[in-house]
């Protein structure tokens, strides 16, 4: 038998006391608004989720007034509870805090809780009625940088921590995700954390929240595809699973026809634009993140790549029979590394072969170098690798040796920082290994991201960028995966700072950049080219053997009538 606190007397009290829909209710009704089937939804998880939960719902659901009448609901319920509420910023938090407070002043039922003259009572933290004295108000407002140790709490409620302005670069997130660890230093034990959020990027913080035990709902606008609800990972809300089940023709309608009709959301579409509007009504960052990220994976060709050799001509393909399935993906969902549908079987040493190093040297950065090859039109991508040692007598052997076991007839070297003097330093070791090279320096001006970007996306588009499959496999499993080429590959975006570590992505760029030329060969006229001027030499020696010789014209001639 449920016992009550001495304010609950009546039946409709017990009520309110019992179920949180029927305090929204109340809640709404007082602001003159109307619940609707699906905030009801909303408002049962948030009663009887998981003690560490997450929602996630389309904008104009009312995610944050749900759950502000929740946080009245546990104070309704249990005055001693210990409220944190964050947000992206102290101003975003005090809104919310500030309805809250509002509320108890207005609402009739919610009067007993009403601050005490002696009591704290400010737009950042107040404490209610029958609260016993502590060192925490009873709600408190912080940004999510701002103070938020200090004080303990039994129920912590993050809303809208992650805005574009907090998370568009690497940096900001791996702060952002920081930032929340210290939850666990205020929640009181068996205390619950409640987030309310819209992921801006693929690598929100909220999927690395979702990785740490969190349970996730996610409320769409429309009624996903079948195809659609497979992108949100187990995390689709029951009920529309459930409508989706009873009725398949709801794919594509309002889940929420009473507030936003079909012809709503339409226009809604047109004004934010078909990626927004998946990021923000149907909480779908596939679309966003495609554009947001331009270098992707699947746009290489991955294969061994021999040390000497290599094919004439090779066919991309992104089929899904062709992924390598042990080589994992550091991309955004959906990408993966490609065998080529086709290479020739032919052959042919490289045109081209370079080792560019970029000696960054500083802090955590990396001395980054790669081996880069090309043949009629293609550039492989041998090997790659960094050291973190700075310019040490083991860094400088390591890099020639390199150069000696990859046969490069080039050694090219980002001048940017020591004005040549890596160069000086590099020489006297490949003297010391019995490999003299050539050494040439290369200068960069422009920002970084852009550059990079504007060297290796029209490669990659074109399919002409031929990664080694055992380098990936050891890129892919190092221990730190910002340090990997792929991750920086398919994770920089245009933005400034993008890349907490970008040295090899870096580096890889330049030496693309240094082959630029051999992309405007044709690799099929190349390959024909290699044929006929093979059957030739085939055609002399066979005639040779016979004692003959057929003159050059006339096997030109015989040539050019075959290929007609």
């Amino acid at each position: 038998m449920t016992t009550y606190p001495e304010w609950i007397a009546s039946d409709s009290e017990k009520k309110l006391y019992n179920d949180f829909r029927a305090f929204l209710w109340l809640i709404l009704d007082h602001l003159k608004l109307r619940v609707s089937p699906r905030q009801l939804k909303i408002a049962l998880y948030l009663q009887n989720g998981d003690r560490r939960r997450m929602i996630q719902a389309f904008r104009g659901v009312g995610k944050s007034w749900i759950t502000a009448a929740y946080v009245l609901w546990r104070l309704y319920r249990n005055p001693q509870e210990r409220i944190l509420v964050v947000s992206a910023n102290e101003n975003k938090a005090t809104e919310f805090a500030t309805f809250v407070r509002r509320l108890i002043n207005e609402v009739e039922q919610l009067r007993f809780l009403r601050p005490k003259k002696d009591d704290r009572d400010s737009v950042l933290s107040f404490d209610v009625s029958p609260a016993e004295a502590s060192q925490s108000p009873s709600v408190r407002a912080t940004g999510i940088f701002g103070q938020i140790t200090g004080g303990r709490a039994s129920l912590i409620v993050a809303d809208d921590i992650e805005v574009p302005k907090n998370s568009l670069t690497e940096i900001q997130r791996e702060r952002l995700a920081e930032a929340v660890k210290e939850f666990d230093a205020v929640i009181t034990p068996g205390g619950e954390v409640i987030y309310l959020g819209t992921p801006q990027t693929e690598q929100s913080v909220y999927k690395i929240i979702r990785g740490r035990g969190y349970d996730c709902r996610i409320w769409t606008a429309r009624f996903p595809s079948p195809e659609q609800a497979g992108k949100y990972a187990g995390a689709l809300a029951q009920d529309i699973l459930d409508e989706l089940y009873a009725n398949p023709s709801l794919v594509g309608h309002s889940t929420e026809p009473t507030r936003f009709s079909d012809l709503d959301l339409a226009e809604r579409e047109v004004s934010y634009g078909k990626s927004g509007f998946a990021l923000q009504f149907m909480l779908d960052t596939t679309l966003s993140d495609s554009d947001r990220y331009p270098l992707k994976s699947s746009d290489l060709i991955c294969l061994d790549v021999d040390i000497k050799t290599a094919p004439i001509s090779m066919v991309w393909t992104s089929d899904l029979r062709s992924a390598w399935p042990d080589i994992a993906n550091l991309g955004i969902s959906g990408d993966r590394l490609h065998r080529p549908m086709h290479y020739s079987e032919d052959r042919k040493p490289y045109q081209g072969k370079i080792l560019q190093i970029d000696p960054s040297g500083r802090g955590k950065d990396e001395t980054a170098w790669t081996v880069l090859k090309a043949l009629e039109g293609f550039i492989y991508a041998r090997n790659w690798g960094g050291f973190r040692e700075g310019y040490d007598d083991k860094t400088l052997t390591a890099l020639a040796n390199i150069a000696k076991t990859e046969e490069v007839n080039l050694i090219r070297i980002e001048s940017n920082f020591g004005d040549g003097m890596f160069s000086k330093l590099l020489e006297p070791h490949l003297t010391r290994v019995g490999y003299p090279c050539t050494i040439e320096e290369n200068h960069s001006t422009t920002q970084k991201e852009l550059r990079m970007i504007d060297d290796l996306e029209p490669v990659m588009n074109q399919h002409r960028l031929v990664l080694d499959a055992s380098a990936c496999r050891r890129d892919v499993n190092q221990d730190d995966h910002r340090y990997s080429l792929l991750y920086q590959m398919t994770h920089l975006t245009r933005d400034r700072g993008s890349l907490r570590h970008d040295d090899r992505l870096d580096c890889l760029a330049q030496g693309v950049r240094y082959f630029r030329d051999q992309l405007a060969r044709d690799t099929a006229q190349s390959e024909a080219q290699f044929k006929a001027k093979a059957r030739e030499a085939a055609l002399e020696e066979f005639l040779r053997g016979c004692g003959g010789r057929v003159p050059r014209h006339r096997f030109q001639q015989t040539n050019r009538a075959s290929r007609h």
